[in-house]
This record gives structure tokens, C-alpha cells and sequence, in this order.
């Protein structure tokens, strides 16, 4: 019988720098999948403190990370209420100083632009010191380079880098991008999973597509590739 890195462990190896965040994030609005974790040698288990920034659950808005991540040293996700109110002519947030500005002004929660969710896709690679900013979503498979501000959605299977973020070129071609959406590895079951790894870490990418063909082909005896709904 194999051993399988546990996913409820803290820490999955005996570095102690990296840490499987979902077993030590509390918030009600944060949503980690399994074995994805941050990597710090300072204060990995402080993700939630150190690296969710503004996170007020009561505004309404989540940050939900997929499986299978690597977040490296100092990333940070920038949640809603760090935003001021812009629809008016001041963005000074006079009503959380209290006294007569607080009793002259809306409350200040309310005003703020709501950008949505944040979502990170599965097996995303987010380099040392990213800022994700409220409401982006990065699809499965995406690289973010170091020190790069996303301030817009990545595409699945990207590589995005700069400040603010551009695309810079997609990691492979289209058939093998739709093949690895289709597949979704990262779903697999713990068994499955290790089977499938030598070809997961295999730089042979036509060996690696032929493979993807025939798993799918097995799901659905045609062999036609189902279009991706993304779900």
C-alpha cells in the first residue's frame, strides 16, 4: 500500500515551511481545496492573518482556492473592503473616524464597490510576493510570475506576470489545454492520483496528450471530445 501525503495535515513534510492551508484557515468565507498549500519559512500556518488582507465576512465576499496550488512566500489576496467608495467625488472614508463624520456620512461598508468573488482555479502557481486583487479569477492550471499584481481575470493554463499583470503566452496548445480541463487530474481519487503522476511530471507532452485522448476515450466510448463547461 502506498503512503499518500495526508490532506489533513498541517504540515505535509518535515520542512515545516509548507503548510496545507484549508486545515488552518478559519474564516466562514475562505475556501481552500486539498493539498494546496502556502510556502514560508517565517509563518506558513499564518496565511489567513498575514496573507488575506481587509477580510471582513460580513461585506460578502469570498476567496476560494482550488486543489493542488502552490502559493509561494508573501503572495497576498487583497479581499473587498480594502477598496474606498469611488462613485462619489471624495473616496476619504469619513464615517469610520465616528463623531459628527460618522452621523453625516452612509455607513461605510455599504458604498464600497463590490467586485465579487475571488477565485483561484486548480494547480495554479502563484510566484513569491503575487497580489491578487479582490474579485479576480485565475483559471485551473495558470502561472502567475513573482511580484506581479493580478488586477484582471487569468486564462486556464497562462502564464501572467507583471504589475498590473499581462498575459504573456499560454503554457500549451489549444487541444492540450482542452484535454487537461477535460481530464481534471486533480479530482482524482488518492490511489488514482499516484498512478497517474509519472505522466503528470512527464516533459513528454505528445506521450502525455496520447494518454489524455485515451482516458477520455474510455469516459465516453465515442471519443469525441465534450466541449468544457468550466464546472
Amino acid at each position: 500500500m502506498p503512503v499518500i501525503p495526508d490532506p489533513n495535515a498541517i504540515f505535509p513534510n518535515e520542512y515545516h515551511t509548507s503548510c496545507f492551508i484549508k486545515n488552518v484557515v478559519k474564516a466562514p468565507n475562505i475556501q481552500i481545496g486539498d493539498y494546496t498549500y502556502y510556502d514560508d519559512p517565517a509563518d506558513p500556518t499564518g496565511f489567513e492573518r498575514n496573507n488575506v488582507l481587509f477580510n471582513y465576512p460580513e461585506f460578502g465576499d469570498r476567496l476560494i482556492i482550488g486543489k493542488f496550488c502552490s502559493i509561494a512566500s508573501g503572495t497576498q489576496f487583497v479581499m473587498g473592503p480594502a477598496n474606498h467608495r469611488i462613485s462619489s467625488v471624495t473616496a476619504y472614508p469619513f464615517n469610520v473616524f465616528g463623531g459628527a463624520w460618522q452621523e453625516n456620512t452612509p455607513p461605510h461598508i455599504a458604498q464600497l464597490p463590490f467586485k465579487g468573488d475571488t477565485v483561484i482555479g486548480n494547480d495554479v502557481w502563484l510566484g513569491r510576493e503575487c497580489v491578487v486583487m479582490p474579485g479576480v479569477k485565475i483559471g485551473d492550471g495558470a502561472i502567475v510570475a513573482a511580484y506581479s499584481v493580478v488586477v484582471k481575470d487569468v486564462a486556464p493554463y497562462s502564464v501572467a506576470g507583471g504589475n498590473p499583470a499581462r498575459f504573456l503566452k499560454k503554457r500549451f496548445d489549444d487541444e492540450l489545454i482542452e484535454l487537461l480541463l477535460q481530464v481534471r487530474w486533480w479530482d482524482f481519487k488518492p490511489e488514482e492520483l499516484v498512478d497517474f503522476l509519472p505522466l503528470l511530471c512527464s516533459p513528454d507532452l505528445e506521450l502525455v496528450r496520447r494518454a489524455l485522448k485515451t482516458r477520455l476515450a474510455e469516459r465516453a466510448p465515442s471519443g469525441h471530445l465534450r466541449p468544457n463547461t468550466g464546472g
